[in-house]
């Protein structure tokens, strides 16, 4: 094996295929956006050449700061709740529920392989207000709390909130899933020597499970911030991005913008700069993987 990873030929081999693939799906649609950000209109409709222009109208653009509010919002709570669960879940299966954690697994997981239609139309019934009363508003009301009965998903003021509780809800599993397998990799005599040392829970979990966890949720919180930035299908699902513009995100703006009105050109720009979050975003988070000398 080490002559194969010390033979140049044979790693450009093993990593040409991927390489081509990913330049193929990836690149070269990033590539073809910047193209087309430089120019305004529709192809082959009125397409002109607008150089930066569609940057420039990018920051003046007062819906696609209310849309970027809405992804940075979505963003840090989704990405949170979906790691910080998907760990505490994670923690219950490995010191608490030994008995039954299979089954438990299974049931967490499950949302995971739903379909975000499906999922979509489950939290609309939850939600429900008329014209009858869906599971939440039914609890509420059966526990005389009638005053926070409402319309959840049709006011501005919680329609988001609603939406992140579904995401968070759909994910946490797959999370949980991902921080359980880690926590198998720890050797049963490292944490046992910890509760010899007199380490109570939270210090068993702060100076011991923490650190040797550190990989795995830098690695989690990465992939959840690339997927919360591309947040689409659920709001579209749930509330369609409404009530008016309360849930609507960048992704849900640019799609609009080019389909909908026909500005392929700043709909590009719009797509660049999602990007551009995924990769920045993705850095800084990285960063926080330092390696321990």
């Amino acid at each position: 094996m080490k002559k194969v990873l010390a033979n140049k030929k044979a790693i450009a081999l093993f990593v040409l295929p991927a390489l081509i693939l990913y330049t193929i799906i990836v690149m070269l649609p990033v590539l073809w956006s910047f193209y087309y950000s430089l120019y305004s209109g529709t192809p082959g409709l009125k397409w002109e050449f607008a150089g930066l222009k569609n940057y420039a109208k990018l920051f003046s653009d007062n819906n696609f700061r209310q849309s970027l509010m809405v992804n940075l919002k979505y963003i840090a709570f989704v990405m949170l709740g979906q790691v910080g669960l998907g760990l505490l879940l994670a923690l219950m299966f490995n010191f608490w529920l030994t008995k039954f954690k299979s089954l438990v697994r299974t049931l967490v997981f499950f949302p995971v392989v739903l379909p975000t239609v499906a999922v979509g139309q489950l939290f609309a019934k939850i939600y429900e207000i008329q014209p009858n009363y869906g599971l939440l508003n039914s609890l509420l009301s059966g526990i005389g709390l009638q005053s926070l009965v409402q319309p959840w998903i049709g006011q501005a003021k919680t329609a988001l909130a609603s939406l992140i509780v579904m995401d968070v809800w759909v994910a946490m599993g797959f999370y949980s899933v991902i921080f359980y397998g880690a926590l198998l990799d720890i050797p049963s005599d490292v944490i046992e020597a910890g509760r010899i040392d007199g380490c109570g829970g939270f210090q068993l979990f702060r100076y011991i499970l923490a650190p040797l966890l550190r990989p795995m949720i830098i690695t989690s919180l990465t992939f959840s911030f690339t997927g919360t930035v591309k947040m689409f299908e659920s709001a579209l699902a749930l509330t369609n991005g409404g009530p008016g513009t309360a849930t609507r995100s960048l992704s849900m703006y640019m799609y609009s913008v080019s389909f909908t009105y026909n500005k392929v050109g700043y709909g590009s720009v719009i797509a660049i700069f999602i990007f551009l979050m995924c990769v920045v975003g993705s850095f800084i988070i990285g960063r926080f993987d330092k390696k321990e000398l």
